[in-house]
């Protein structure tokens, strides 16, 4: 089963308070509200690869800033799968917008973790030209890609250790 689904709110709520007031770049809200207001990911058209991740707050990223966005959403996959996470290729293009990260990879156990899974961004904006880079709550601003992946001869999904946290957490 491959799907999308929100975090808690309380969940949600944790996490977006520990970035307010650390970040100049959001325009605050009320956390009930705009939990209500997540969407969950879509793909744009019917032969679309990447899932559309929408943002639940406004910000402005000035070049040479980063902003850390709690998404409120998680990722349920098949154990054989992962999901990939991009920038949206139009504002890599107009913005230089990158992931932090380059590419962002959340595996099949993230779900599963003590923070729900709760997928965070991290976003770059290196524009050289100066361009400050303005999202409205709501807007697609990264895409996810949900691929397979291969073992080598002689490993098994059921060798290793059961995953506990969130990004980094295996070291």
């Amino acid at each position: 089963m491959n799907g999308f689904e929100k975090v808690s709110y309380e969940q949600f709520s944790k996490d977006y308070e520990s970035v307010r007031g650390t970040d100049i770049n959001f325009t605050w809200g009320m956390t009930k509200s705009i939990y209500e207001g997540i969407k969950l990911p879509q793909r744009a058209t019917k032969l679309s690869a990447g899932y559309d991740i929408y943002s639940p707050v406004s910000f402005a990223l000035k070049a040479g800033d980063s902003i850390k966005i709690p998404t409120g959403i998680r990722v349920i996959l098949d154990d054989d799968k992962y999901l990939a996470i991009y920038p949206r290729s139009g504002l890599g293009f107009k913005y230089k917008l990158n992931l932090w990260n380059c590419v962002g990879i959340l595996d099949a156990d993230y779900s599963s973790s003590d923070n729900e899974g709760h997928m965070w961004v991290k976003l770059y904006n290196g524009s050289p030209e100066g361009k400050t880079f303005q999202i409205n709550a709501g807007d697609a601003f990264c895409q996810g890609i949900i691929q397979s992946y291969y073992l080598v001869d002689g490993d098994s999904r059921e060798q290793g250790v059961d995953r506990n946290g969130g990004f980094g957490s295996t070291g």
